[in-house]
């Protein structure tokens, strides 16, 4: 997603007021294996929103790929 979905201006501004965090768990140490299964996922890629509550806005989850309209669906969705 980050060649094609990530790089689309309209996802860029979309996800502009957001703060990103990336987690890195290919190396499948105990603290990623941890950091999955806190969020029931089996592995990347996933994406999830959380609100200013700091809940996580379930609807919107992304596993997987999608593409920049796709995902611009499910921006919105979390907002």
């Amino acid at each position: 997603m980050a060649v094609f979905t990530f790089s689309d201006p309209k996802v860029r501004e979309a996800l502009a007021p957001m703060l990103l965090v990336q987690a890195d768990v290919t190396a499948n140490l105990l603290e990623d294996q941890a950091l999955l299964k806190q969020f029931n996922l089996i592995g990347p890629p996933a994406i999830l929103f959380f609100g200013r509550d700091q809940q996580e806005r379930t609807s919107a989850r992304v596993i997987g790929y999608m593409n920049a309209d796709q995902f611009l669906v499910q921006i919105r969705a979390a907002q």
